[in-house]
C-alpha cells in the first residue's frame, strides 16, 4: 500500500516532519511519500492561502496518479481542494480536519479544537458546519501563533499550545482535544503528556482511515458529483489542465 501525504504548502521542512509522522503510524507494509507543490504559499493562513495551495494540490494529485499512489491524504486543517482532489482520482483522498473529527467522535462526546490563529479557527468552524460535526465540538481555540513559529519557534509555540489545550480541559466540559493544524503532527505524545486527554491529530489520523479504506477496497465514487471532471480546454497558466487524461 502507497500512501501519498500531500503538504500543500511549500515549507520542505513541514513536509519532511508531516511525512516522518505517517511513517511512524503505518502498517508495517505500507509505504509513505510526502510531497508538496512547487510553487504557492509557505504557510496556509487564510481563505485567499487555501484557494491558491489547492491548484497545488491537483498537482500532486495528477503526480501522484502516475506514480500509482493507492491513497492521498490533504495534510493542512483546512483540507484545501479536497473536493476537487476526490474528483481526480479512484482512491481514497482523506483531508485531516475530516479525518480528525471522525475519530474524535469515536472517542468522546464532546471535543474542542486548539489551532494556531483565531482566523483559521473560523474556518475550521466552517468546516465543522459542512461535515457536520458542529454539535460535537465545543469550542474551536486558538493558540495565536503564526503556522512558521511551529518550525521556527518550536519549544514556545508548543508551551503556547499546550498551555490552550489545558484550558480547553479544564473549561470546556470535553473529552479529547484535536489539534487544528498539519504542522502539529509531531506533537501529539508530548500534549498528550501534558494535558492528560486523548489528543486527535489529523494526519496520524488520516493515515490509519486511508489503510482502512484501501484494505476494504474502498475508493472515491465515480458516480455524481466526484465523477472525473469533463475535459476542457484551460487557458494561460492553467492550461496544463486542458483534456485531463483520466478515465
Amino acid at each position: 500500500m502507497h500512501l501519498r501525504v500531500i503538504n500543500p504548502n511549500t515549507t520542505a521542512g513541514m513536509t519532511r516532519k508531516i511525512g516522518e509522522a505517517a511513517s511512524r503510524i503505518a502498517a508495517p507494509g505500507t509505504q509513505v511519500s510526502a510531497t508538496n507543490p512547487a510553487s504557492g504559499p509557505v504557510s496556509i493562513e487564510s481563505h485567499f492561502d487555501e484557494a491558491v495551495s489547492a491548484v497545488g494540490v491537483a498537482d500532486e494529485i495528477r503526480a501522484g496518479e502516475r506514480d500509482q499512489v493507492d491513497a492521498y491524504i490533504i495534510a493542512c486543517f483546512g483540507d484545501p481542494g479536497l473536493l476537487a482532489a476526490r474528483e481526480l482520482t479512484k482512491a481514497p483522498v482523506i483531508g485531516i480536519a475530516e479525518a480528525a473529527f471522525h475519530m474524535a467522535t469515536l472517542i468522546s462526546t464532546r471535543f474542542s479544537i486548539v489551532t494556531t490563529l483565531g482566523r483559521t479557527g473560523i474556518i475550521a468552524e466552517h468546516l465543522l458546519q459542512s461535515y457536520g460535526f458542529a454539535h460535537h465540538c465545543r469550542r474551536v481555540r486558538a493558540a495565536e501563533i503564526p503556522v512558521l513559529d511551529l518550525e521556527d519557534n518550536g519549544a514556545s509555540a508548543l508551551d503556547r499550545v499546550i498551555a490552550e489545550c489545558r484550558r480547553a480541559r479544564d473549561e470546556d466540559g470535553i473529552g479529547a482535544i484535536v489539534l487544528g493544524c498539519g504542522g502539529m503532527a509531531d506533537l501529539t505524545g508530548e500534549i498528550r503528556d501534558a494535558v492528560g486527554l486523548p489528543i486527535v491529530e489529523g494526519v496520524t489520523a488520516a493515515v490509519k482511515l486511508a489503510e482502512a479504506l484501501v484494505g476494504l477496497g474502498l475508493g472515491t465514487s465515480k458516480h455524481g458529483d466526484l465523477a472525473f471532471p469533463r475535459p476542457k480546454p484551460f487557458s494561460g497558466e492553467f492550461e496544463r489542465f486542458s483534456h485531463l487524461n483520466i478515465d
